[in-house]
C-alpha cells in the first residue's frame, strides 16, 4: 500500500534551508536590479539635464532636494536604514537586536534610490547587504525558526545582497565569513553559498554587469613579471596609509557632526548633498557619474592631474556624505580611490620603464588592495576584482598589494571600520560575541529554575484558583509522584466558567495533559525553537519525565541581556526571590503608597524629603526599602547579613517621618538581583508610586540610566519618579550613615530644598509630560517663592506655533501654586540641547521632565532626551513616568 508523503514530511529542515536560501537570494537579486535601475534611469536624467539646463545650478538643486526627502524617510520611519548599512547587519548577526525587516528594506532601497541618484557618490552595494539582510530577517519571522537558524538566514541575504550587487557570488559568500558572521559550520556556509549564488546569478540575467570597468582583457596588457613587484609592494603602501586616512576621516567627522552640528538629519543629508552637487558642477562632466569616473580610472584614460583631481573629489565628498549619515555604501568609493591610486602608481612604471608600465594593471589592483584595507577584507576584495574581471593574469598581483595594504591598515587603524561606527552609536561587540554561537553552547540547564512551583493533578479548581492568585506566575507544572503530567495556564482557567465546572472539580478536567518539554541537555536554540514555534511563554525541563525545572522567556532575555553587557563570564544561575529580613509595620491609613529604595547615605535625606512631600500631598504613605546585595550562589533566605548600618538609616527615615505625621513602613530585603527585589516589593506592596534616585549618566554599554533603573523603569506598573540630585548636593551632605550626622544632612537638605527656587518643566503633550504637570504641586511645596517656567520646544517651521497646550498647563499651575508661571516657546532642531541651554542661560536649579516615548533600545542608539539633559546638566533633574497601562 502507497502512503502519499505529508508536506511536513516532505519538507524537511534541510529542504526547507535550501528553499529559504533560494528565495532569499532571489528577493535580494530582485530589490539590487530595482535599485541598479532606478539609479541608472533618475541619474541619467540628472545627468543628461546637466548638459542642457546650467549645471551650477541643477547638480546642487537636485542634490538638495534628493537628500531631504531621504533623510526625511530615514528620520520619519526608519532610523535604522542610515549610513551604509553593513554596521547594522554586523550588530544584528552579533545578536544585538536591531530592527531588521520589511520596513527597514523598503526604506533603505528608496533612500538609497534618492542620495546616488542626486549625485551623492557613494555606492549601492553596501545597503543591499542590509537590504537582504532585512528582506531574510523578515522571511524568518514568517518562518519559525531557532535563533541560529535566524542567524543563518541573515547571513545569507547579507551575502546575496552583497552577490547581487557586484554580481559576485564568491565574493559575497567570503565578506559574509571574513566580516560580518566569522562562522564556517555547514549549514550556514551551505545557506550563504546557494542564497548568494541565487542572487548573483539572477542579478546578472535580470540587470546585466554589477559594475561597468571598461575592462577588456583582449585590449588591455595585464602581464605580471618580477620587475613590478617593488610598484606593487608601494601601491600596498599608498592603499594601506589611505586607507586607514579615511576609515579615520569618516569615524572623525561623523563623531563631530553629532556632537557639534546641531541640525536634523534630513537637513544635513540635504547639505551634503548641495555641497556634492556643487563640486560636482565645478568640475569636468566626468565626474559626476561614479561609474563612469571608475571606468575612466581602470582603462587608463586619464592623466596626473585629473586622476589626483578624481581622488581628492572621491575622498572628501564621501567624508561629507558620511558625516551626514547619508543612506549609501562605501564600497564604490573605496573601489574609485583604489583606482586612481593604483593609475598613479602605473603611470609612474610607465614613467620609469619608457612605456612598459600597465596602468590598467594597477588601477584594478589598486581597485582591490584600497577596499581590502578599508573593509580589513583582504581576501575579499581579492575575490571581488578576479569575479569582475575573470582573468587569472590579477590573481598575483592583488595578492602582494592586498595584503600589504591590509597589514599597514591594520598598523595604522585597527579595527573594522564597521565596528568602530558601532561603538559611536554606543554598540560594543566584545571579542567572540560574534563567534561563540551562543545559543548552541548553553543547554536548558544552564539557564532553567530549578526551583519551580507546581500543584497537584488531585487539586480542587478553588485551590487552584488561589494558587493563580498568591502567585505571580501565569503557569504551573503538574506533577503526580514527581512526574510531569500536564501544565495548567491561566487561560485554561477560562474552562471552569466556559465548561460551568464546580470547585470541587479537580485540576485534571482543565489542564493540558502531555505538554511539550524539554530535555536539561537541549541546546538553548532548539528551547527558542519550540517557544517560537508553539507560541509558549515557558517550557517544563524534564529528565525521564521527572521535573528537573523550568525555562520561560524572560530567563532566556536575561542571559541574552547579560551577553550584550559583554560579559565573557559563565552564566549564573537564576536570582531566587528576595527575602525580607527585616521588617515594621505603621496602621494603613493612605490612600497610596510610594516606595523609597534607599542606598546612598549621601542622597537619602533629599529623596526621603521629596517622598514624604508627596505623601503629604496625595495622602499616602511611605514604604522605605534598603537592599543588601548576596553572592548568586547563596540563598537570600539562607545567608547571614549584617543589617545594622541599614537599621540605622530606617530608624531615622521613621522619624522624619513621624514628624511630618507621614503613615511609614520600612523593610530589608536580602537578594541576588537590586531590580528584582525593587520590582517583588512594587508588587507585594501594592505600591502606586516608586521614587529613586538616579546617577544621571550610565557607562554600562547598551544601558541608557543604568542596570537597575533601566529594568525598573521598563518593567515597574506604577509611577516612577527618578530624581537626580545636582552637584551641589556635595558640598551639604555627609558620606556616613551615623544618625546624629544624619540629623544635620537632613537640615542641610531642607536648606537647599529651599534654594531650589528656579524650576524648569519642559512640555511635550504626551502623557508623561503631562503627569509631570499634575506632580508639580507636591514637588515644589518644599520650596518658598518657586519660579516656574513652562516651556515648550517646536521644530524650526515659518508654520505658526500651537501654544494650547502650554497655556493649559500653565492656567492649571496658576491656579494651583498661586505663583507666577512663565510660558516660553522655543524653536529649535534638537529638545535635549534647547532645555540645556535654557536651563543654563536661566540659572535654573530644577528640570522636571516626562520620561521619552521611545524604546529604550532606540533611545540608546539614536539618542536619550532625559540622558542627555541629565549629563549635561548641574541642576537637580527630576524624570517622570506614569504607570504602565
Amino acid at each position: 500500500m502507497n502512503v502519499v508523503p505529508s508536506f511536513h514530511q516532505l519538507l524537511t529542515p534541510k529542504r526547507l534551508a535550501i528553499l529559504e536560501a533560494v528565495l532569499i537570494g532571489l528577493v535580494a537579486a530582485i530589490a539590487a536590479v530595482s535599485l541598479k535601475r532606478g539609479i541608472d534611469w533618475l541619474g541619467g536624467w540628472r545627468l543628461q539635464e546637466s548638459l542642457i539646463a546650467p549645471a551650477w545650478l541643477l547638480l546642487p538643486a537636485v542634490g538638495l532636494a534628493g537628500g531631504l526627502l531621504a533623510g526625511i524617510l530615514v528620520d520619519w520611519i526608519a532610523p535604522e536604514a542610515s549610513g551604509s548599512g553593513v554596521p547594522q547587519v554586523k550588530a544584528a548577526l552579533a545578536h544585538v537586536p536591531l530592527a531588521l525587516n520589511l520596513r527597514v528594506a523598503l526604506v533603505k532601497l528608496v533612500s538609497t534610490l534618492l542620495t546616488l541618484s542626486s549625485g551623492f557618490v557613494l555606492g549601492r552595494q553596501g545597503p543591499t547587504v542590509q537590504v537582504g539582510a532585512a528582506l531574510a530577517a523578515q522571511l524568518s519571522r514568517w518562518v519559525p525558526a531557532s535563533p541560529d537558524h535566524q542567524r543563518q538566514l541573515l547571513a545569507a541575504g547579507a551575502a546575496a545582497g552583497l552577490a547581487a550587487g557586484f554580481d559576485a557570488p564568491i565574493a559575497g559568500v567570503m565578506f559574509v565569513i571574513e566580516e560580518l558572521l566569522q562562522d564556517v559550520s555547514s549549514l550556514t556556509l551551505g545557506t550563504a553559498i546557494l542564497a548568494s549564488f541565487t542572487g548573483g546569478v539572477v542579478s546578472r540575467v535580470l540587470g546585466g554587469p554589477g559594475l561597468r570597468l571598461g575592462f577588456d582583457p583582449l585590449r588591455h596588457q595585464t602581464d605580471f613579471s618580477l620587475h613590478q613587484i617593488p610598484f606593487l609592494l608601494l601601491l600596498g603602501v599608498l592603499a594601506g596609509g589611505f586607507a586607514a586616512l579615511f576609515n579615520r576621516g569618516i569615524v572623525t567627522t561623523l563623531r563631530f557632526s553629532r556632537r557639534q552640528v546641531r541640525l536634523s538629519l534630513p537637513i544635513k543629508i540635504g547639505l551634503a548633498g548641495l555641497i556634492s552637487g556643487l563640486t560636482a558642477a565645478l568640475l569636468p562632466p566626468v565626474f559626476r557619474d561614479t561609474n563612469h569616473l571608475q571606468m575612466f580610472l581602470t582603462v587608463g584614460n586619464a592623466d596626473w592631474t585629473m586622476t589626483i583631481g578624481a581622488f581628492v573629489f572621491q575622498f572628501v565628498l564621501t567624508l561629507v556624505a558620511c558625516s551626514a549619515e547619508t543612506p549609501g555604501g562605501l564600497f564604490i568609493p573605496s573601489l574609485i580611490l583604489g583606482a586612481a591610486l593604483g593609475h598613479l602608481v602605473g603611470m609612474a612604471e610607465d614613467t620609469l620603464l619608457a612605456g612598459q608600465g600597465q596602468p590598467v594593471l594597477y588601477g584594478l589592483t589598486g581597485m582591490g588592495a584600497f577596499f581590502g584595507a578599508v573593509a580589513k577584507v583582504p581576501v575579499t576584495a581579492l575575490v571581488i576584482v578576479f569575479e569582475m574581471t575573470t582573468n587569472f593574469n590579477m590573481v598575483l598581483p592583488l595578492m602582494i598589494a592586498s595584503v600589504t595594504a591590509y597589514l599597514v591598515a591594520e598598523w595604522l587603524a585597527p579595527g573594522s571600520l564597521y565596528t568602530h561606527l558601532l561603538e559611536l552609536k554606543g554598540i560594543h561587540l566584545e571579542l567572540g560575541t560574534v563567534s561563540d554561537g551562543l545559543w548552541a553552547r548553553l543547554k536548558a540547564a544552564d539557564v532553567m529554575q530549578k526551583t519551580v512551583e507546581t500543584l497537584s493533578s488531585q487539586m480542587s479548581l478553588d485551590e487552584v484558583v488561589q494558587a493563580f492568585s498568591r502567585s505571580h506566575h501565569r503557569g504551573f507544572p503538574v506533577v503526580d509522584e514527581g512526574k510531569l503530567v500536564g501544565i495548567v495556564t491561566q487561560s485554561d482557567l477560562d474552562k471552569i466558567a466556559q465548561r460551568k465546572l464546580p470547585g470541587t472539580a479537580l485540576l485534571q478536567e482543565i489542564m493540558t495533559p502531555h505538554p511539550i518539554t524539554v530535555h536539561s541537555g537541549d541546546t538553548l536554540s532548539h528551547v527558542l525553537y519550540l517557544l517560537s514555534r508553539y507560541k509558549l511563554s515557558r517550557l517544563p525541563v524534564v529528565d525521564h519525565r521527572r521535573l528537573v525545572g523550568i525555562i520561560t522567556r524572560s530567563d532566556i532575555l536575561r542571559v541574552e541581556s547579560d551577553k550584550l553587557r559583554g560579559g565573557a563570564d559563565p552564566i549564573k544561575p537564576r536570582a531566587e526571590p528576595s527575602y525580607v529580613v527585616y521588617q515594621t509595620r505603621s496602621p494603613a491609613t493612605g490612600q497610596g503608597k510610594i516606595l523609597l529604595p534607599l542606598s546612598n547615605p549621601q542622597t537619602a535625606p533629599g529623596l526621603l524629603k521629596l517622598a514624604l512631600a508627596i505623601a503629604r500631598e496625595r495622602n499616602y504613605e511611605v514604604e522605605c526599602l534598603q537592599v543588601i546585595s548576596v553572592p548568586r550562589h547563596s540563598s537570600p533566605a539562607q545567608v547571614g547579613v549584617n543589617t545594622a548600618a541599614s537599621r540605622r538609616l530606617l530608624a531615622h527615615a521613621a522619624r522624619q517621618a513621624k514628624n511630618w505625621r507621614i503613615p511609614f513602613h520600612s523593610q530589608i530585603r536580602a537578594t541576588h538581583s537590586v531590580s528584582q527585589a525593587i520590582l517583588e516589593t512594587v508588587q507585594e506592596e501594592h505600591v502606586d508610586m516608586l521614587l529613586m534616585g538616579w546617577k544621571g549618566s550610565t557607562s554600562t554599554p547598551g544601558r541608557i540610566f543604568g542596570d537597575v533603573v533601566d529594568t525598573v523603569i521598563r518593567q515597574a506598573a506604577c509611577d516612577v519618579v527618578l530624581v537626580k540630585l545636582g552637584e551641589d548636593w556635595a558640598d551639604v551632605e555627609h558620606e556616613t550613615t551615623e544618625t546624629t550626622a544624619l540629623s544635620q544632612a537632613s537640615v542641610h537638605t531642607l536648606i537647599h530644598w529651599m534654594r531650589l527656587k528656579r524650576w524648569l518643566i519642559p512640555i511635550a503633550g504626551g502623557p508623561n509630560s503631562q503627569y509631570a504637570i499634575t506632580l508639580l504641586p507636591a514637588l515644589v511645596s518644599l520650596t518658598q517663592n518657586p519660579e516656574i517656567r513652562l516651556c515648550q520646544v517646536f521644530p524650526r517651521t515659518k508654520a505658526p506655533l500651537n501654544i494650547h497646550t502650554l497655556e493649559a498647563d500653565a492656567a492649571f499651575l496658576r491656579q494651583r501654586l498661586h505663583n507666577p508661571v512663565t510660558m516660553i516657546p522655543v524653536c529649535s532642531d534638537s529638545v535635549a540641547e534647547a532645555v540645556i541651554d535654557m536651563a543654563q542661560k536661566d540659572q535654573c536649579d530644577v528640570i522636571v521632565l516626562g520620561a521619552s516615548r521611545e524604546g529604550l533600545l532606540q533611545q540608546a542608539i539614536h539618542g536619550n532626551i532625559p540622558e542627555a539633559i541629565a549629563r549635561h546638566s548641574q541642576c537637580t533633574v527630576i524624570l517622570v513616568r506614569k504607570a504602565i497601562s
